[in-house]
């Protein structure tokens, strides 16, 4: 043997004995991390019991009563799904791109996991990629990874691969796509393929066309890379990619697969994140309800529901027509209002010269507050809060993105004009419609449930209390100026400030006239009026004081629905109700509701019968005539109109034979109000919210019938009407009148002439 081969032979053999070193350094390497991820160093070592009872955070999803899906609550957004309803070709796209031997291995692919280990345990190369199944990626789904430094992809790697191998152990091929579809995350908190159809095409895995279903197949690849939403072209490369491995695995043809590249990516993307979608309020409302639910209705367990990832399906009484309808008519009103309002106001804005309102405001913003932590004094951040930035405001026709300094956004949204409205089917309680303000995002406020003086809506119920203490509807009285002494000299003041003549009880509720309201109130008696009012569901601590008559108790919109249904109902409130079932994520019902009627009655069925009588003269002829005149409405309407002091609050409830709409409008502060009672009042502010919204309701499919419906009023109650609204003052009764305005005339008198004493001793003094 000469020199030169001795040589390679001497060389080849080192090279034999090296790659044995190298093989033998691996497999005792790979035997380390073996050992060491068994032991749970790695992270969570779970055996077959324990993978056997796997699953994972479900959201809880809410639904309208015509089955739309309003919204989710959820840690994970995440919707579980059973294979069956998945296409087949949505499968073939995911095992042609992701792991094409899927039925042939056991969970580990040996040819592709040699080469990623080896890459991964010498060269530690996180670009190695490639080589898990599907199977490994539910592992990783299940439980993800455990960041150990340097070590972490390849003691990953061999943990994924051993967890691999007890899931095909414990779950057949189906169970396994079917557990890896409802884990995949598809990013921004969006887990499992019916979540993301829902977030990008606005539908169930079951109607996802090949291409919509190769997006997001595409999209496992980088959540963040192929999204079609952020890097469109990017999403439509990689679909192609999966398009092209279908065909290569022939589960398409070519012409097929060519016309399908050739189409652009259709997105329909639906938004599901809290503040947004439709309804904001009204599940924001019903979140905090869910979960006084859960902790009363315990699993069979004993275990307590958890809203966020049980997977509850929560049926409500919400009309998804009508909720639209009701945030079209709160943003169509609002605007044109709010347009009104700024003009009105325009360069004499008084909140702005109030210390009191400019400091309260600037110091509790969000903008204010980020600053001060940082450690800047009140004047750098003053002087910073006036500088013009990029930002996004409200309006009540969205997010709008402007150019603005901070402090103009704080009075932009400071001056904002806000609405809450609630509208509930008269016998039942169902709630149909919950606006609780213009937009959730900036104001989340609910305005449905927050406490406002009631103003003239609160009248109906001391007229109900009158009429139960055996005053009648034609029974009328004095429009006289008169002071009550006994409380601090209170005088009531009608809103077009006209004093004289006399208006029957039906005449004084049909105009709103104070003077007579405050009169029924003390001729009835304060504590029977509250006392009723208490029966029909008020709840505030009310003072014993004539002004009660006017409203100047504080009420809810939701309040005022459930009260004002006792008129419908023969004299029984009707408790709003919003959750119809709940089922669990098998389907099964775990809860279940009706209509909620009182046990006993606030007042009679004639006393009812009557006030629905006498309110709908407030729409023929009253304060809510516009229903007929303007909007041309012909059905029976029964209404009452609210008007605060200083305009400051807008009311207006409307009530028919099959709803009841309770509608408020005002400012959040109530330095935010119209100057004058032409803008201000609740017949301009509120009512025109309540129109637009019956017009909707009437053109509902569903609803069309309604207008047709009538409270079926006996002959004999309409009789008890039968008198004028107002008359001139009887010459009888007019020496009465001329003592009264004497005494009144005296009392101002004595009045001034003790000020004058008591100015004049305090000056001396």
């Amino acid at each position: 043997m000469d020199k030169t081969s001795s040589k390679s032979h001497h060389l080849k053999r080192r090279l034999i004995r090296l790659g044995l070193y190298i093989a033998i350094c691996l497999i005792l390497l790979f035997l380390l991390f073996v050992g060491l991820t068994l032991l749970g160093t790695f992270g969570e070592m779970p055996d077959r019991d324990e993978i056997r009872k796997v699953s994972n955070y479900t959201a809880s999803e809410v639904y309208s009563a015509d089955n739309y899906l309003l919204g989710r609550y959820y840690l994970e957004n995440r919707t579980n799904t059973q294979l069956k309803t998945i296409p087949k070709h949505l499968i073939q796209a995911l095992t042609a791109t992701e792991d094409a031997r899927f039925y042939q291995h056991h969970g580990v692919d040996a040819r592709s996991t040699f080469r990623v280990l080896l890459k991964s345990i010498l060269l530690f190369d996180k670009s190695s990629g490639g080589g898990s199944t599907l199977t490994q990626q539910l592992a990783k789904n299940l439980y993800p990874r455990k960041n150990i430094g340097f070590l972490s992809l390849p003691a990953a790697k061999i943990r994924e691969i051993i967890l691999a191998r007890r899931l095909e152990t414990v779950f057949t091929k189906d169970q396994i796509l079917e557990l890896y579809l409802n884990t995949v995350p598809f990013g921004n908190n969006t887990y499992g393929i019916e979540t993301a159809a829902l977030v990008f095409f606005s539908k169930k895995t079951s109607a996802l066309k090949v291409e919509e279903a190769a997006v997001l197949v595409g999209m496992l690849k980088g959540n963040t890379d192929f999204n079609p939403m952020r890097n469109y072209q990017s999403a439509q490369e990689r679909r192609n990619v999966v398009i092209r491995q279908m065909v290569r695995y022939h589960y398409l043809d070519q012409a097929t697969a060519d016309a399908l590249q050739k189409l652009p990516i259709r997105l329909n993307p639906r938004k599901l994140q809290h503040d947004e979608g439709p309804a904001p309020y009204f599940r924001e409302y019903l979140r905090k309800e869910l979960k006084n639910w859960a902790e009363s209705h315990p699993k069979p367990d004993g275990s307590s529901y958890n809203i966020y990832t049980d997977g509850l399906k929560i049926y409500t009484t919400i009309d998804y027509q009508l909720q639209r309808a009701a945030e079209s008519a709160v943003s169509d009103h609002l605007h044109r209002l709010q347009q009104q309002f700024n003009q009105h106001w325009n360069g004499r804005e008084s909140w702005k010269d109030d210390p009191d309102i400019v400091q309260q405001q600037i110091i509790q913003s969000k903008r204010y507050q980020a600053l001060a932590c940082k450690g800047m004094n009140h004047e750098s951040i003053i002087r910073q809060l006036k500088q013009p930035i990029p930002m996004s405001i409200a309006t009540h026709r969205g997010t709008e993105r402007v150019n603005l300094s901070p402090i103009d956004s704080i009075w932009h949204h400071f001056a904002m004009l806000q609405a809450g409205m609630l509208s509930m089917e008269s016998r039942t309680g169902y709630v149909k419609a919950w606006v609780g303000g213009s937009n959730y995002k900036f104001f989340k406020y609910d305005h449905v449930t927050s406490q406002r003086q009631a103003g003239s809506t609160f009248k109906p119920f001391v007229y109900a209390a009158a009429l139960e203490d055996g005053t009648q509807p034609c029974d009328f009285f004095a429009n006289d100026s008169t002071v009550y002494t006994e409380y601090d000299n209170w005088t009531p003041h009608n809103s077009d400030r006209k004093f004289g003549g006399l208006y029957s009880m039906k005449g004084a509720l049909t105009h709103s006239v104070n003077t007579v309201s405050a009169q029924l109130i003390m001729k009835t008696g304060i504590r029977k009026v509250i006392r009723l009012a208490r029966a029909v569901g008020f709840e505030a601590n009310w003072p014993e004081v004539p002004s009660l008559a006017l409203g100047t108790g504080s009420v809810s919109v939701y309040e005022l629905a459930r009260a004002y249904s006792a008129f419908v109902n023969q004299g029984y409130t009707v408790e709003p109700v919003f959750i119809r079932r709940i089922e669990d994520e098998n389907g099964k019902v775990i809860f279940a509701q009706g209509p909620a009627i009182s046990e006993k009655a606030a007042f009679s069925q004639n006393t009812a019968e009557t006030m629905l009588a006498m309110l709908q003269q407030v729409t023929n002829q009253g304060t809510a005539a516009s229903l007929r005149t303007s909007y041309g409405f012909t059905s029976e309407i029964a209404a009452k109109t609210g008007t605060t002091q200083n305009h400051t609050d807008g009311w207006f409830v409307g009530v028919t034979p099959d709803l009841i709409t309770a509608v408020w409008v005002g400012g959040d502060n109530p330095a935010i109000r119209f100057r004058s009672i032409t803008y201000g009042q609740g017949a301009y502010m509120a009512l025109p919210i309540f129109a637009r919204f019956l017009q909707k309701f009437y053109q509902h499919p569903v609803y069309q019938v309604a207008q047709n419906s009538s409270f079926h009023i006996p002959p004999e109650t309409m009789a008890t009407l039968n008198c004028p609204d107002f008359k001139e003052q009887d010459v009888e009764n007019l020496q009465e009148l001329l003592d009264k305005t004497e005494e009144s005339i005296g009392d101002f008198v004595r009045r001034i002439f003790q000020r004058h004493k008591k100015y004049r001793k305090d000056e001396n003094d």
